[in-house]
Parts: structure tokens; sequence; C-alpha cells
């Protein structure tokens, strides 16, 4: 079998209208770190996270290459999914319902201003 040297996974890009828009949905509406805003001359590359997490995703300018509004398959973790949806709900954010099925953990689709879905699951206990 092969090794590797590979430790963990940085960065997870997704596909955004406006950069400065979808900073503003992820900092502000979902209180992510900014950890990240750089200019070359070809791009702009940011990356939000949630506060500790060693993963961070990357909000890329969609220049046609891939769609938005993509189930990007990220799954969220938080220690209790009923306040998260809640808090999410008033805030605005366009959740759905919260589902409960046996063996597995408590979970519910969110999506970003773009249409892109992401996924909040109970962390277990």
């Amino acid at each position: 079998m092969p090794s590797t040297t590979i430790a963990d996974v940085r960065t997870i890009g997704i596909r955004v209208t406006d950069q400065d828009d979808a900073i503003e949905f992820y900092v502000t509406t979902l209180g992510f770190e900014k950890r990240l805003d750089a200019a070359s001359p070809t791009m702009r590359w940011i990356e939000v996270g949630p506060p500790g997490a060693t993963t961070s995703i990357a909000l890329q300018a969609n220049d046609g290459a891939a769609d938005v509004g993509v189930d990007t398959g990220i799954r969220f973790t938080v220690p209790d999914v009923e306040a998260e949806h809640a808090a999410m709900h008033e805030r605005g954010v366009n959740v759905g319902d919260v589902l409960h099925w046996d063996g597995v953990p408590p979970m519910y689709t969110f999506d970003d201003p773009d249409g892109n879905r992401f996924y909040i699951v109970e962390e277990s206990r």
C-alpha cells in the first residue's frame, strides 16, 4: 500500500457570483472568520471558515468554468442542531427542515445566496 505525507484538508473551493457579497454572507450572517483575502493580477483568493476549524472555504469568483448553486456536499457540525437551525432561520438563512432518522445524527440543509447547498449535522455525543 502506498504511503502519503498528506496530513489534512486545508481548503474546499466553491464558486460564487460576487465575492464581496459572499464575504458578507459567510462572515456577517454565518459568523465565519475571513482568513485570507489576497489579489493577484489574474484573480482574488478569499478563504473563510468557522472559528477554530482547520478547513476553510475558498470563495472563488465564477469565471464560467463551473456552475454556482451546486450541492457542495460540505457538512458542518454543531453541538445542537435545533438551536443552530432556529438561529440561522432568524438571521434569514434559507434553511431546510431538520431531519431525524434512526441511527443518524440530526441534520438540515442551508443554501448560501448563490444557492450553494451545505449541511449542518449535530456532533456525535
